[in-house]
């Protein structure tokens, strides 16, 4: 049997696979520490567990669910970004619930792309903008993200010809893999090209709440723009707010137009997400509870950063530290290979790092090191590492 053309060059998602010969390591017996991929290891809140038991006794629960999310679901993203943003968004028009927003990246650009058009993807990037382009037969066109413009890409730098072709624009701040934050003035020059070129801009935004550095400003949403909602929407998901990855929510919000093509093609896909989970998911959004416990948990999160960048120096490796994201973007010594490197690393220390070339041809010479693993195993391989580093250093 031979597969669809459309999908006959992909290669294995390469984070399956250094899955597999994680648990084939990990079956012979050795101790590996996973630090390559972003899923966070703490669990969500204790009341929102409570809530989504509560829901699922319930006999009323289980039955199909609207779709695109139950009214109280899209009420309750509409009312966050209220609160979160000071953004209005119409729950009936300009909201639709998501089963994790991967997928709503995936059907959005299945149903606004034709074969031929152009997609504009940031390089390095989250693989799924790219590969979902590609299957719908679209032409790929990179925007490289480079250090010298703080990972954020030039816009200017854009053919004419290849800005007038283009059908999606894609974004993603707090950035995955660089980490990096976007200022609202750089979003609105991102609306403002998207508007010049009739293009949609779809703004990738899972991060916006884990938030490493107190001081810096909160990461905005690109909706805060004003007009932005006329040319633009935005994914959000409950994974990294809430640590609830596998839980599989999310939504997509603003432009209502692009959202109903979305809801069509996402209305012949799926049947919508479990009730109790999108009950539950309300106080994720808004609980006054939430405060302390993202505190808490970013916390966290800023220690294992703090961790990994002290490390990282005494390896000769260099990195910006994070002010949100759930990553750390370290750049290797001149002529290092990043997948050699995370191979070497793997396969000598049982320490599992993410390659930068992964996320495509600008994220070779770095690599990415993921917050989402317990502190005290980030402290062992960290240790590991350090003992690697003096044992060769002695000779």
């Amino acid at each position: 049997m031979q597969p669809a053309d459309r999908i006959a060059t992909f290669k294995p998602y390469y984070f399956a696979q250094v899955g597999r010969q994680i648990r084939q390591m990990q079956a012979q017996g050795r101790a590996v520490v996973r630090m390559d991929i972003g899923a966070p290891d703490l669990p969500p809140p204790d009341f929102v567990i409570e809530a989504l038991v509560a829901a699922a006794r319930r006999p009323d629960r289980h039955s199909y669910q609207p779709y695109g999310g139950t009214p109280a679901y899209k009420e309750a993203w509409a009312a966050y970004y209220a609160r979160r943003f000071g953004v209005t968004l119409d729950p009936d028009t300009q909201v639709v619930g998501l089963i994790g927003s991967k997928e709503g990246i995936f059907h959005l650009t299945q149903a606004l792309v034709n074969p031929g058009d152009v997609v504009l993807v940031p390089d390095p990037g989250y693989p799924v903008y790219a590969a979902a382009a590609r299957i719908a037969g679209a032409q790929v066109v990179t925007m490289p993200l480079r250090a010298e413009n703080d990972f954020f890409p030039d816009l200017r730098a854009i053919p004419e010809a290849v800005a007038r072709r283009a059908r999606l624009l894609w974004l993603n701040y707090p950035n995955n893999p660089t980490g990096a934050t976007a200022s609202l003035e750089q979003l609105a020059a991102a609306v403002d090209f998207a508007r010049r070129y009739d293009i949609l801009l779809a703004h990738d935004a899972p991060y916006v709440d884990v938030v490493l550095d107190e001081r810096a400003p909160r990461p905005p949403s690109v909706l805060q723009v004003p007009g932005a909602v006329e040319v633009a929407v935005e994914f959000n998901s409950l994974s990294k707010r809430a640590n609830m990855a596998g839980w599989r929510l999310g939504a997509a919000v603003g432009q209502a137009q692009a959202l109903r093509y979305l809801f069509l093609y996402k209305s012949q896909v799926d049947s919508s997400t479990f009730g109790p989970l999108m009950d539950a998911a309300a106080l994720a959004l808004n609980d006054p509870r939430m405060e302390p416990w993202l505190q808490e948990r970013n916390r966290v999160y800023r220690e294992r950063r703090d961790l990994i960048l002290a490390a990282l120096d005494a390896l000769d490796l260099h990195a910006r530290p994070p002010a949100a994201g759930l990553y750390v973007w370290a750049r290797l010594p001149q002529g290092l290979d990043s997948l050699t490197f995370c191979q070497d690393l793997l396969q000598q220390y049982g320490v599992s790092w993410a390659p930068g070339r992964v996320f495509g041809e600008y994220g070779e010479g770095y690599v990415r090191i993921s917050l989402g693993t317990a502190t005290d195993a980030v402290r062992a391989a960290l240790a590991r590492l350090q003992a690697g580093r003096e044992a060769y250093a002695s000779g």
